[in-house]
């Protein structure tokens, strides 16, 4: 089975900028997880309203399709997704639906963040929604595949962190593009 990176957290902690990364890096796929939205949760948080656990089931579920779809399409590459996986239950149904995951998460304090999200202006996830995201935020548990980063760092520096994870666990190694 491909392996499947996943890089979690709280809008402005950097999950794109640091999956698209990794994608490169690895030489694998990458899914932006924000794509993945039905309209109406995008227009909830476009709104300034959190999202509920029941809001994003349906999300959860698409991200999982597209894992199921990207290996699927190609088994022997992996691929880095961006997905919020606030929570342990939502880490959980991704991993009953999708299999094995790894998830990177970037972690930052509250100032940082807000500070990041005071400087975007076009994404559709308003910076007032911060507090109720790092409300519902879990952190990784003993047990689950994950990787934490400095999510202040520069995004080189926790490329390298996120590969020397990897390798030190078998799912990469330096000087391959892809998994066999």
């Amino acid at each position: 089975m491909s392996p499947v990176l996943i890089v979690m957290g709280v809008s402005g902690s950097g999950k794109s900028t640091l999956g698209q990364a990794l994608a490169t890096a690895l030489g694998w796929r990458f899914i932006e997880g924000d794509t993945l939205h039905p309209p109406a949760n995008i227009a909830k948080m476009a709104a300034g309203l959190p999202l509920d656990d029941a809001d994003r089931r349906p999300f959860l579920e698409a991200v999982a399709d597209a894992i199921l779809a990207s290996r699927r399409e190609s088994p022997a590459t992996g691929v880095v997704l961006s997905c919020s996986a606030l929570k342990r239950s939502y880490r959980d149904l991704l991993r009953a639906h999708a299999g094995e995951l790894t998830f990177v998460l970037p972690e930052m304090s509250r100032q940082q963040l807000a500070a990041r999200l005071s400087k975007r202006h076009d994404h559709f996830m308003p910076a007032t929604l911060l507090d109720s995201q790092l409300a519902d935020l879990e952190a990784p548990q003993p047990g689950e595949a994950s990787i934490v980063v400095d999510g202040a760092a520069p995004t080189a520096a926790q490329v390298a962190r996120v590969l020397s994870a990897l390798a030190n666990h078998g799912i990469f190694s330096p000087g391959r593009a892809t998994t066999s």
